[in-house]
């Protein structure tokens, strides 16, 4: 039997998936496939596919580092990355997005769960809230703010902690939801609006029924397009955030698009999230179970007919290169997607170009911008009436009556496989754990194969 020969890319580190004990690894292409490797000396090795398309991983990677030490760290490096998190000394990048967990109650059961959500836990109180937010103001750069969960709406205060996080000084609040409470109270989007929220984070996994019964367990569409309506009524910026997985919903990755462009600008982008297994899943990942980055964006080339096209994709602006992608688009006044032309790195040091974005060392704070620019809902464009000539800004601003910005991006989440410490300490999405410190996203959602969290409050249980 032949065998096809590996090459070493890089080395790195990982843990292993049974104990979560530190291990060194390896990144190798077999083929046209990357993988990332590692044994533990107990419990043996592990192999777990990472990048599908070889060149595309080449490419990627001559972004380069956009590492950045966190103005404060909390914690001392004892057992290393990924046990010591506070952040630590080892961490290299700022917060851009922090997620505050407000409840982890859930009126879904999904069979598929980061957050394994659904216990029946004492939710943090409005001043244990409140310690969290000052404890990020005191990490002294500003950061974008997703209220998550379980599920958020569950707790009846929600608009007044909105409220609370926007008169603190967080210019940017979002909500992570199922979009339920949305679609079965008419008002309730509109008090949300009313309170400060910018944009709401809806699951949103496809556009048939089967695909929310597979992976959420109930049928659910008719309740997502409603929830959308609300939002719309409201003044208020949809995300779709799909959770890919392979032979259920990976087919309808065209579709989601096209949803979601029929309903601009009311939905400002789409963010797919290829699924981890972390939290709460059927049974430990094969290679098939996997879908990577190169392979979501083949799907929205072939599955959009070329409209949409992979070379329309780059890197993320701050976190490592290989953990997502984003697209910038318009969608015009004839409700077709144009991709935007490449935005110049214009804001070095030197430049002076006054556009109001962080200078480009610090990557996180213009990914904060950025995001928070695109993801709330468009300001209507004002056009001036009368033209007494060549009126560069109104004509740019008549231009923006006639097509709306859109995006489309992906994050890669890493579980207990292929969790490479090299992308976890340059990770920007942040959670604050119930004792206030803030740990990466990957490392807080992070369990064995039993259910062992490092960082979550109660272990969650594979089942």
């Amino acid at each position: 039997m032949r065998t096809t020969p590996s090459t070493l890319l890089a080395d790195t580190e990982s843990v292993c998936p049974v104990c979560l004990r530190r291990l060194p690894a390896q990144r190798i292409a077999e083929g046209d496939d990357v993988y990332l490797v590692k044994r533990c000396p107990e419990h043996g090795a592990f192999r777990t596919i990472v990048w599908r398309g070889l060149d595309s991983y080449r490419r990627w990677g001559t972004r380069g580092s956009r590492a950045a030490t966190p103005p404060v760290t909390e914690t001392a490096i004892d057992r290393g990355c990924p046990h010591d998190c506070g952040l630590c000394p080892e961490h290299r990048q700022h917060s851009c997005c922090v997620l505050l967990e407000v409840t982890q109650r859930c009126n879904l059961r999904c069979p598929v769960c980061f957050a394994s959500a659904g216990a029946e836990d004492s939710d943090p109180t409005l001043a244990e809230i409140e310690e969290s937010l000052r404890r990020l103001q005191r990490h002294g750069s500003p950061v974008n703010i997703q209220l998550s969960g379980g599920e958020p709406t569950l707790r009846d205060d929600l608009p007044a902690i909105v409220a609370h996080t926007r008169s603190m000084g967080f210019d940017f609040v979002q909500l992570n939801t199922n979009g339920l409470r949305l679609a079965k109270e008419s008002d309730y989007a509109q008090r949300l609006v009313d309170s400060g929220l910018d944009c709401v984070f809806l699951q949103f996994d496809g556009v048939s029924d089967g695909v929310y019964q597979s992976i959420r367990g109930a049928r659910l569409l008719t309740i997502k397009k409603t929830a959308i309506l609300r939002c719309a009524d409201a003044g208020l910026g949809v995300v779709l955030v799909p959770t890919l997985v392979p032979g259920v919903n990976v087919g309808e990755i065209g579709a989601i698009v096209e949803f979601a462009v029929a309903r601009a600008p009311v939905i400002r982008a789409v963010h797919f999230q290829p699924v981890s297994y972390f939290g709460r899943y059927p049974a430990a990942p094969a290679d098939g179970d996997r879908i990577t980055l190169p392979e979501v964006m083949a799907e929205l080339e072939a599955q959009s007919g070329g409209t949409v096209r992979a070379a329309d994709f780059n890197p993320g602006s701050a976190e490592n290169a290989f953990c997502s992608f984003t697209g910038k688009f318009f969608v015009g006044a004839d409700g077709r997607l144009q991709a935007a032309a490449p935005a110049a790195d214009c804001c070095g040091p030197a430049s002076g170009c006054g556009c109001g974005l962080p200078a480009a060392g610090d990557h996180a704070q213009r990914a904060r911008r950025v995001v928070a620019g695109q993801w709330a809902a468009e300001t209507p464009a004002v056009v001036d009436g009368h033209l007494p000539g060549i009126d560069v800004a109104s004509f740019d601003a008549f231009l923006a009556s006639r097509r709306h910005s859109f995006s489309i991006s992906a994050m890669a989440f890493q579980d207990a496989w292929n969790l490479d410490l090299e992308r976890l300490r340059e990770c920007f999405i942040h959670v604050v754990a119930p004792d206030h410190r803030i740990i990466p996203f990957c490392a807080y959602n992070l369990t064995s194969v039993s259910g062992e969290s490092l960082y979550r409050r109660a272990a969650c249980t594979a089942t």
